[in-house]
């Protein structure tokens, strides 16, 4: 907490280097949310560039954040993200995801190799509205807490529970769905079933 109110100190001082460490350490996550969103680099990096542009023009009139830069910074880049899909009629795309780790410390961990994990990003895609995608990609693919989940998009810590068991109870029955018709039947799904674990909660979510 010193080291980042001594950062943004510096950097509302327009210190050149405190500037560039801010860009280095939140610009790769900043993207990589704005872009599992909106699903164009183009868009993903204009919004990041804007992001930065809008912190620097704060900073350098004396406002801008006090404490907890990266809630800060994913706030505007939320907002921006909001202005900039709020109109489209585009289905979310998530086809740019990173690909998580396969090491049993990922948030989803797909334990039946006849699931794909791409099953689940069609469900996160086209059964989840607009706050549960939100929270969805921020709780469990950025790891954000509840609490600057909350802050981010603007709701109270108990709204974002609702929000986020809600999404989880419609993926739930959205991969039990595709699950079926992949592979065919009801008895097909118990041999072979959907398992997960949201790790920031510690709550295990099986279809069974």
């Amino acid at each position: 907490m010193d080291t980042e109110i001594t950062l943004l100190e510096s950097a509302r001082n327009m210190n050149k280097e405190a500037l560039v460490k801010i860009f280095d350490l939140y610009s790769h996550a900043l993207y990589s949310y704005a872009l599992r969103i909106c699903g164009d680099p183009m868009t993903a990096d204009h919004i990041v560039g804007d992001v930065f542009a809008k912190l620097l023009d704060q900073l350098s009139t004396g406002y801008g954040p006090t404490s907890n830069l990266r809630s800060y910074l994913y706030e505007m880049t939320y907002h921006r993200i909001v202005d900039e899909v709020r109109y489209s009629q585009r289905r979310v795309p998530l086809e740019m995801i990173d690909v998580l780790p396969q090491d049993g410390q990922s948030t989803f961990s797909v334990l039946e190799d006849r699931i794909s994990f791409e099953l689940v990003e069609r469900a996160i895609r086209n059964d989840l509205t607009e706050d549960q995608r939100h929270v969805i990609i921020l709780r469990f693919l950025e790891g954000l807490s509840l609490r600057d989940t909350a802050t981010i998009i603007g709701k109270n810590v108990n709204h974002v529970k609702v929000i986020q068991n809600r999404a989880i109870a419609t993926l739930r029955k959205a991969l039990v769905y595709k699950v079926v018709n992949t592979t065919g039947s009801v008895a097909a799904r118990r041999k072979h079933p959907i398992q997960f674990e949201l790790r920031p909660d510690n709550v295990a979510m099986s279809p069974e």
